[in-house]
């Protein structure tokens, strides 16, 4: 494949994917500029490799997986203890989605999650990646995918039983 050929299908794919990496990039970490970074990261990985992943096929997998490892690896090497936020920013658009509370919801609850909790649940879920799928992204067994993604679910049910409390509370 020529280099021309390299560029322009790598360019296809990365205007095409760019803001979907960019919602499951803010999903695993609660910011919008931390998401931008991760998906710049993301994309500038996945260029470097282009030409072995286009050949291999399932170039969507691939880049959905660099996007996990990098957010893992960020969340590691920072070092840091993650603090929920009490209000989420609204995501770039006017807001006027319908079950847009309910989405924010979701991802304040998301965000009081593990990384690790949170990352078998955007993938499980949000990208319906198959056990096996997350198991070999994140490099560990479908077992304990299937854990991560048992107690992920619980602990994400108690933090949203708790907020409603809350809420019935004022």
């Amino acid at each position: 494949m020529g280099e021309a050929t390299r560029e322009r299908e790598f360019r296809e794919f990365a205007e095409a994917r760019q803001r979907q990496l960019r919602r499951s990039a803010y999903l695993l970490c609660g910011d919008w500029h931390e998401a931008q970074d991760l998906t710049q990261t993301t994309l500038m990985k996945l260029y470097a490799a282009w030409g072995r992943v286009r050949r291999d096929g399932n170039v969507e997998a691939y880049a959905r997986t660099i996007l996990t490892r990098t957010f893992i690896d960020q969340y590691r090497r920072r070092g840091r203890r993650e603090e929920p936020v009490g209000d989420l920013p609204e995501p770039p658009g006017d807001g006027r989605q319908p079950g847009s509370e309910l989405r924010l919801v979701m991802q304040a609850a998301l965000m009081e999650l593990p990384p690790r909790y949170r990352a078998v649940l955007v993938l499980r879920f949000w990208e319906d990646w198959s056990v096996e799928e997350t198991a070999r992204a994140l490099k560990v067994s479908a077992g304990t995918v299937k854990s991560q993604s048992a107690r992920g679910l619980a602990r994400l049910r108690d933090i949203i039983g708790e907020q409603v409390g809350e809420v019935g509370r004022r």
